[in-house]
């Protein structure tokens, strides 16, 4: 109700003062007694939504997608608002400042979002730290991706230096080779250059490991990606990023803005993309593009996810939202005789 009454003023300020000030809030929040209250009133327990995968035992398998909590600073208010895990980053090596603004964009109309934030973040050595102080009970993954004046050829050890600064402090790790904000990232989406770095960061020790593939990949580049997944013997695929494709159906002017589009306009590419990875691999998939409701998240779970995750789903439902889908999915399993989320997976391949 709270957010109801705020979301107008908020939606009147520039998306990304309106996310610092959210950020802001949470960060005061989870220092007080009310993230006891927040934990009281949006944690839904019910083992029906407990599920495995990549070796991690999630409390329920709704979570927050990288860019939202880029620097692991509202991590604990995340987890009292009911989500199952939080996936922070984009981390980079170096500290990144972004692309200069405006640089994220609302479509209302549309339910998206546009950002081309450009992986601005403090850096890995500050990020680890913070992740190392953080005591949640709940897997807290790390995205990792390349800093941007690295060229392609120097990627490997990049990637490896980000993650031996955030190792101790994540649960799992997700190579990041996908981000259409920042440069340098489509030299990567081909084979040689996965297995480079991915070999680099398994030789460093990294795991579980996870590769985050594109929705605007061509089939051919996906297999390609796929067969690196098995052949390195991965724990699990992210699918997928933002895109930066534009359906014709999209009526905001700020679609003619430059960057990653999320939330509503891609949840069924998204959604199609997480079935072609599951009848491809046998390892864990997270699902993530358009996720803001029951119904959304329980499509990709049919469709092969064990998991899901959302961004802009948060900033149009607001606080509640992993509630109100952890609640809904209940719902789901009872409608349609599903003793749990992991007997739901993939029901629909």
């Amino acid at each position: 109700m709270i957010y109801d009454i705020a979301k107008p003023l908020f939606f009147r300020l520039p998306p990304e003062t309106a996310h610092r000030l959210v950020h802001r809030a949470l960060r005061m929040y989870q220092r007080t007694p009310l993230r006891s209250l927040g934990t009281r009133q949006y944690t839904v327990s019910d083992p029906r939504l407990k599920t495995e995968a990549f070796g991690q035992q999630f409390p329920n398998p709704v979570g927050v997608a990288a860019g939202f909590d880029k620097n692991a600073e509202i991590t604990p208010a995340l987890g009292s608002l009911g989500f199952g895990f939080v996936e922070v980053g984009g981390v980079t090596a170096d500290p990144q400042g972004g692309n200069p603004r405006p640089r994220m964009f609302r479509l209302p109309e549309d339910g998206g979002l546009i950002n081309r934030m450009g992986l601005n973040n403090d850096g890995a050595a500050v990020i680890g730290n913070r992740l190392d102080r953080t005591n949640v009970e709940f897997p807290v993954g790390v995205n990792i991706a390349k800093t941007e004046d690295v060229p392609p050829e120097d990627a490997p050890a990049d990637y490896r230096e980000s993650y031996e600064q955030v190792a101790s402090g994540g649960d799992f790790f997700v190579v990041n080779i996908s981000c259409p904000n920042s440069q340098g990232f489509a030299e990567l989406q081909n084979r040689d250059s996965m297995a480079a770095i991915i070999g680099e960061l398994q030789d460093a020790g990294a795991g579980p490991l996870l590769v985050k593939l594109s929705p605007d990949l061509p089939d051919p580049a996906v297999d390609d990606a796929l067969s690196i997944v098995e052949e390195f013997g991965l724990d699990g695929v992210v699918a997928t990023n933002t895109t930066t494709d534009r359906p014709a159906s999209l009526r905001s002017p700020n679609r003619v803005e430059g960057g990653g589009l999320s939330g509503k306009p891609i949840e069924a590419r998204a959604t199609e993309m997480v079935r072609y990875v599951a009848e491809r691999v046998d390892v864990p998939v997270v699902g993530v593009g358009g996720v803001s409701s029951a119904e959304d998240a329980y499509r990709k779970i049919r469709a092969g996810a064990s998991v899901v995750q959302l961004y802009t789903g948060f900033v149009y439902e607001g606080p509640s939202v992993a509630s109100e889908i952890n609640r809904g999915l209940l719902d789901l399993l009872d409608r349609d005789g599903f003793e749990s989320v992991d007997e739901a997976v993939g029901a629909d391949l």
